[in-house]
């Protein structure tokens, strides 16, 4: 879907909502990241007994950022603003893990093309009900030597940095994007294209949560609704809920 298609379903309170959205996420994960890393002593006043509350709702944010840089890629973020839309996905994924923002785009639309196929780079046909063996042929697929290469860099930069305190970043980083890949792949990959006895509905090969919109949220960034977003990639994350349950009453009647 071309971001000049998207630009007529899409109006501009559209686009200020989601550009809106997307500054609290990437701003909300920069100052966790920023505090939590370089000015939080976690060793003072028992303030460590947060940090499992930090971690998580880093864990969270990351999921955001991802998801922020999803709608980037399908040109709902801002389409009337080309340039802006892809800028903000290729930061959102560069500092997510070192991504590369072109390699996310061209296999996240050959997904859409061939969703739960052979062709499908994120499917494992040889796997298609197994969550481990899945997860680490998907990881495998978009962690290469070039997000090493980036993700070393960084690290040694924090560790000249930080020196003593190089701990923390392990805990407020690393540890939050692994988690967030675990559950971006799990509720936004594994639960919706898995193949198990429940049938697809249709050649999107997808299924959605049947999740309250605050547990969808809080899961993926409505990513769950997954059927719904093969259906209408043009839809951003945030109209996901309206999008679905004027589906459903669709269906109904």
């Amino acid at each position: 879907m071309t971001l000049a298609v998207n630009e007529k379903r899409l109006s501009g309170t559209d686009t200020a909502t989601g550009l809106v959205l997307a500054g609290l996420v990437i701003a909300s994960w920069l100052t966790v990241h920023v505090g939590a890393i370089f000015f939080v002593d976690w060793t003072s006043n028992g303030l460590w007994l947060a940090a499992p509350l930090v971690i998580a709702l880093q864990c969270w944010l990351s999921v955001g950022m991802f998801i922020v840089a999803h709608d980037s890629m399908h040109g709902t973020l801002a389409p009337q603003f080309p340039v802006l839309n892809r800028a903000i996905g290729r930061f959102c994924v560069f500092v997510y893990a070192g991504f590369s923002y072109e390699k996310l785009y061209e296999n996240h639309h050959a997904h859409h093309r061939n969703a739960g196929t052979p062709d499908d780079p994120d499917f494992d046909d040889a796997h298609s009900s197994s969550f481990w063996p899945w997860y680490l042929k998907f990881f495998r697929h978009y962690f290469g030597w070039r997000e090493f290469g980036i993700l070393t860099i960084a690290v040694v930069i924090y560790l000249l940095i930080l020196r003593e305190r190089f701990p923390t970043m392990l805990v407020f980083w690393a540890l939050p994007a692994i988690l967030s890949s675990l559950q971006l792949f799990y509720f936004g990959t594994y639960r919706p294209h898995r193949v198990d006895e429940e049938p697809f509905r249709d050649d999107h090969r997808a299924r959605s949560n049947d999740f309250s919109p605050l547990m969808s949220l809080l899961t993926c960034f409505h990513f769950g609704y997954h059927h719904e977003h093969h259906d209408a990639p043009w839809v951003p994350w945030w109209k996901l809920p309206a999008y679905r349950r004027t589906a459903l009453k669709t269906k109904v009647t």
